[in-house]
């Protein structure tokens, strides 16, 4: 049974998770507190009360934008200690998932909070504290029907993005930001291992930070010694090294 702490500073959505996380039988007890300071208080009491003392909490969720100290200094903090907490981020923000991971993060829900998502949530933490030792971050399992699409997840639900839709691929650390015409999507690949995935499919790196399908490049520009590709309307820079092969790709592809 997991002891929880969930950190918001809104108090309608802290209610809500509270009492979503009460339903849960995995859950035996669950507390509230409204900013990361009230939180710090607390876990302080947890850890000086040890991990089986009264006191003590397995997992924190955590908003991220508070007032004064946000979500991730506090967790931050947090992994300085010798046995912290688990860590799952609840926030209605999608852009900090990559240092949500990199502070070893459990899981990273988005608002509006919907039932099953928290439930999966919960079952990570309750899995990682059976079975894993603290301060590992889990697994996270990548399903792939096919070749032809990569799974990402979106607000809880996942969803299969056809590889011929990705127009580049934008390395952020360990993961990969994939962009299409409609969106981009942050997946826990790293982008050497989708330009290896992809390299017959007609990807190309032109820079250590991103790899760019040929199909959509739409200009090759030449600027006082700079390379760089139109992709839709983003241009992105070509390093030297990269320079002549593009450049022979292209022609071939024009010629063939």
């Amino acid at each position: 049974m997991l002891r929880a702490l969930a950190v918001d500073d809104e108090r309608p959505s802290l209610e809500e998770l509270l009492y979503l996380l009460n339903a849960d039988p995995r859950v035996g007890s669950a507390e509230g507190a409204g900013d990361a300071t009230e939180a710090l208080r607390r876990i302080n009491r947890a850890l000086e009360s040890g991990p089986d003392g009264p006191e003590a909490i397995d997992v924190v969720f955590l908003d991220i934008q508070m007032p004064g100290l946000d979500g991730l200094d506090l967790a931050r903090l947090l992994s300085g200690f010798a046995r912290p907490p688990l860590i799952v981020f609840v926030t209605a923000h999608e852009d900090f998932a990559v240092q949500a991971f990199d502070l070893k993060a459990v899981d990273y829900v988005l608002k509006p909070v919907r039932r099953e998502r928290l439930a999966e949530a919960v079952r990570r933490a309750a899995a990682q504290r059976g079975s894993a030792p603290r301060g590992t971050a889990p697994r996270i399992p990548v399903h792939e029907p096919d070749p032809d699409h990569i799974a990402v997840e979106l607000g809880g639900v996942t969803r299969f993005v056809a590889v011929d839709d990705i127009t580049h691929v934008e390395a952020q650390g360990d993961y990969a930001r994939l962009h299409t015409d409609r969106g981009s999507h942050l997946v826990r690949i790293p982008l050497s291992t989708l330009e290896e995935r992809w390299r017959s499919r007609g990807f190309v790196r032109i820079h250590r930070r991103h790899l760019v399908a040929l199909r959509h490049i739409g200009e090759l520009r030449l600027d006082a010694g700079t390379v760089s590709v139109l992709v839709g309307s983003e241009e992105l820079q070509v390093s030297r090294r990269h320079a002549r092969e593009l450049r022979d790709l292209l022609m071939r592809r024009t010629t063939s």
